[in-house]
């Protein structure tokens, strides 16, 4: 595992570079786990930033999780990269669009790579919905963003665009 991996409500003081796991939680195998276990051997030094967090029945604490996550998104733009990983849809959500969490911080951070040059990689996961057209438009706008087949190469290349 990394050196630091920071799961919710921690807001541990960080010095060095910061990787974000952004994608689906609901709904989504535990790909942050996998994620975390690679980027802590490729590079044990970097600090990961994981919102996937178990609860108890009743204790989830929406605004707190949204204020931690922004926060935590923020310091990896500034010092890191923020890796999305776009895994497909393992268990539907009654009620809930798959990933519109997802998509909607996905759209936020390509603009911010295309205006600021926000270090952000993209691993796609076959039978992603919607994945031609982030493909597509992520090809268009955001030549500089990785877009990455596998949880492995995503990660590999976080940790370079980190500077890990």
């Amino acid at each position: 595992m990394p050196r630091l991996l920071i799961r919710p409500p921690d807001f541990p003081a960080i010095d060095g570079p910061l990787v974000f796991l952004a994608g689906p939680i609901q709904g989504a195998p535990d790909w942050q786990d996998e994620a975390g276990r690679l980027l802590g051997v490729l590079a044990p030094a970097l600090h990961v930033a994981s919102p996937r967090r178990s609860y108890l029945p009743g204790a989830f604490d929406y605004t707190a999780q949204v204020d931690w996550e922004t926060h935590h998104l923020r310091r990896a733009a500034a010092c890191g990269a923020i890796l999305f990983w776009l895994a497909r849809e393992a268990v539907p959500t009654p009620g809930r669009a798959y990933a519109q969490t997802t998509r909607f911080e996905l759209a936020e951070w390509k603009v911010r790579q295309e205006r600021d040059g926000v270090r952000l990689v993209v691993g796609i996961e076959a039978g992603f919905t919607g994945e031609r057209y982030v493909r597509r438009r992520f090809a268009q706008d955001c030549p500089g963003a990785p877009l990455c087949e596998s949880l492995e190469e995503t990660c590999r290349r976080a940790a370079d665009f980190a500077g890990a």
